[in-house]
């Protein structure tokens, strides 16, 4: 498995997480500068905010309440993880192909008390700008990695994963594992 090379970024503060119905989550986000300095301390800050949230495997800027064009993710040591990049943050990511449909259950900290069916790509790539350099990169990724590049996606363009579910038989309650 590869990592994607992270530029060193400042050390990011802990931001508090909107929830659905926010109108925030529902605004598509505009494209970045990553070398933006506001850009380089979101791209911390996303790190940061995801690090201290158990069973987080991504964050977009939409969640913390900007609607902008960036997300980080780190699927590293979830049980469903067959690829793993690493720890990243992307801006202005768009999904350059995707094959293999399936559906899976997913859930969302901006939307903590359900969870839903909703299919999506299990081979995928994306191409995004890395914040600090402005680097554009290419992720081929599958499985676990490529449905949470997907979410994260969505989110920048103002989407949550209950718009896309096929309907209320697919929205379920989120179960509390003690």
């Amino acid at each position: 498995m590869s990592s994607v090379v992270m530029p060193s970024l400042p050390a990011g503060r802990v931001l508090p997480v909107v929830q659905a119905p926010d109108p925030v989550l529902a605004t598509p986000g505009m494209a970045v500068d990553p070398t933006a300095p506001e850009v380089i301390a979101m791209a911390a800050d996303l790190l940061a905010t995801q690090a201290v949230s158990p069973g987080c495997v991504g964050l977009a800027a939409q969640q913390v309440g900007v609607a902008w064009r960036m997300f980080s993710v780190d699927v590293t040591g979830h049980p469903k993880t067959r690829t793993c990049h690493g720890e990243f943050v992307l801006c202005n990511a768009v999904v350059e192909s995707a094959t293999r449909k399936d559906r899976g259950r997913e859930g969302c900290m901006s939307v903590p008390d359900f969870t839903g069916d909703v299919a999506r790509a299990r081979r995928l790539v994306v191409r995004g700008q890395l914040p600090g350099t402005g680097e554009w990169v290419t992720i081929e990724t599958d499985a676990f990695e490529a449905v949470a590049l997907q979410h994260e996606i969505d989110h920048t363009d103002g989407m949550i994963f209950l718009d896309r579910v096929a309907g209320p038989h697919a929205v379920h309650p989120r179960r509390t594992y003690l």
